[in-house]
């Protein structure tokens, strides 16, 4: 089902700090700020759900006064509904968690817009969009993951651009963000697909000139 319309949406791009330079966050951060992010996706792994351990909330309430952009945290642990509070309080403007985690995602998902936070589910290359249809009038936004999560500098999976096609011809308003392997060569093809959002790590805190890497991701659409 091949995406056929026209999008309207704005191209935004998140940085993720999975590939920052830890030792001088600030400086890291304020970079791709200046460079033109429009958010910053945040990465967290438990060691369990995803095989790596990254950073929780106190990295987070860190990084929230250092920063007025938007942060995104991408949950990828076991028991979300236990920490979702927490994420909250951290001053994150979206969360996203996986149907496959534990927890009542409806319970999470209203919990979150009652106060304010933006809602998403990730599906990972191997999950059919059929598997979070029945949540799509109820949540803001869906990352669909192009790699398996875990680690930062992985090959694009090209599988996932039908999913990305569906879930635009299915929820024409509905947020798409993409995150694994987005890059100068794979970024029209996700975007043509019908994703507005584009995450990436490496490709953007590995480059010499963030603001023309930025710049190279929204392309026509910038």
């Amino acid at each position: 089902m091949q995406f056929t319309g026209e999008m309207n949406k704005k191209i935004l791009v998140s940085p993720s700090i999975l590939s920052a330079d830890f030792s001088c966050l600030r400086e890291d951060i304020k970079s791709v700020e200046e460079a033109g992010a429009d958010s910053l996706h945040l990465d967290i792994m438990d060691g369990h759900f995803a095989p790596n351990i990254s950073f929780g909330p106190a990295l987070i309430r860190a990084i929230r006064k250092v920063t007025n952009l938007p942060l995104s945290a991408h949950l990828m642990i076991c028991q979300p509904e236990r920490f979702i509070d927490e994420f909250i309080r951290s001053g994150c403007s979206q969360v996203s968690f996986y149907l496959e985690s534990e927890g009542e995602p409806l319970k999470m998902i209203k919990k979150l817009h009652n106060n304010g936070v933006d809602a998403g589910l990730v599906i990972n290359p191997d999950v059919p969009v059929s598997k979070i249809e029945p949540y799509i009038d109820k949540i803001d936004f869906v990352l669909v993951m192009s790699v398996f999560p875990g680690f930062a500098a992985q090959e694009f999976i090209p599988d996932v651009i039908p999913k990305i096609e569906r879930l635009r011809n299915i929820a024409p308003e509905l947020d798409i963000a993409v995150d694994g392997g987005i890059n100068e060569k794979t970024v029209d093809s996700v975007i043509q697909a019908g994703a507005n959002i584009l995450i990436s790590a490496t490709y953007i805190f590995d480059a010499s000139d963030r603001k023309k890497a930025i710049q190279r991701l929204r392309g026509k659409n910038g």
